[in-house]
């Protein structure tokens, strides 16, 4: 299956570097249709992007700007939002303007529907893909698959531990895996993450009872405080004054019952941090899953996940 780079990806790479540093260059891509990025420089009042190539400019028209955009299913703030961020295209041909200065007429649409024809189509429930997360919102992440095409991934399927925005998990920019939870009748495409991060049995592999280790409090409830060891990972400690969502804690590992998918803690110390965020472990180097079990054989209940 033919991939396609997401946004951001192509524009400091030398063969794209090349062809905007002269005028042959951008002739030679017009002719064999070459996929070019360049960045935004503003959306003028009729939301035609203007972009910098570097010896010339470009106009992407506004029917240009994106697959939907002409019949309305595609708001006009796709554009706006393009404005000094990187944007690819295809040239259309070539104009002079009213001082005689040669410019290129480009078209964003162009490239995300050959992305919708050649990649896009072709995706199946539980195929993990490469994405980068493009905008992040409460409820989900919007991540693009490639060209500027957009899926999300709700915030319940970023992991099993939850988390109270997705900006605890990721960062714009980011390249993450993925898993296609389904495609629908308009090629909207929805997302999930969890499935790559390991099972409880997995996850807890990482951990022995008598270590004392670091984790994040997620959850304060009366019964108990919910800290999390690993994204797919948290454990059930005590209630204790004076601790809040949010903070990091050392917390001693009491036992752990894959019998009932439990992990007793004891917080040792609770503080206030800024570390990053660690690098995302996954567990499957597998292209496509069907079926995903996170409990353990010997617990009752089960959790899992059919694509």
């Amino acid at each position: 299956m033919q991939t396609y780079k997401p946004e951001g990806q192509l524009i400091l790479a030398p063969s794209n570097q090349a062809i905007l540093s002269s005028s042959n260059a951008l002739h030679e891509a017009f002719l064999t249709g070459e996929t070019v990025e360049a960045r935004a420089l503003l959306c003028d009042k009729n939301h035609d992007l203007r972009v910098d190539l570097g010896c010339m400019y470009g106009i992407i028209p506004h029917d240009e700007g994106a697959v939907g955009i002409s019949d309305g299913s595609v708001r006009d703030i796709a554009l706006i939002s393009r404005v000094n961020k990187p944007v690819m295209f295809h040239i259309l041909g070539f104009r002079r303007d009213s001082n005689d200065r040669e410019y290129a007429i480009l078209s964003r649409r162009s490239v995300q529907q050959d992305c919708i024809d050649n990649y896009v189509s072709k995706l199946r429930p539980g195929d993990v893909v490469e994405a980068k997360v493009a905008h992040m919102e409460s409820f989900g992440v919007f991540l693009d698959i490639g060209a500027g095409i957009n899926g999300l991934l709700p915030i319940d399927s970023i992991s099993v531990s939850r988390i109270p925005h997705p900006s605890v998990r990721f960062h714009i920019g980011q390249m993450i895996k993925v898993v296609v939870r389904s495609v629908d009748d308009l090629g909207r495409i929805t997302f999930s993450h969890k499935e790559l991060l390991g099972t409880w049995e997995q996850n807890a592999g990482e951990f022995s009872p008598g270590e004392t280790v670091p984790g994040i409090v997620r959850s304060i409830e009366s019964y108990g405080i919910f800290v999390e060891l690993t994204p797919n990972l948290a454990g059930l400690a005590e209630y204790s004054e004076g601790i809040t969502a949010g903070c990091h804690a050392g917390v001693y590992i009491k036992s752990m019952l894959p019998e009932r998918m439990k992990i007793k803690l004891i917080i040792v110390d609770a503080f206030e941090a800024e570390y990053p965020n660690p690098p995302i472990k996954y567990y499957t180097e597998s292209d496509h899953i069907d079926h995903w079990v996170y409990s353990p054989v010997e617990c009752s209940k089960v959790i899992e996940s059919t694509f």
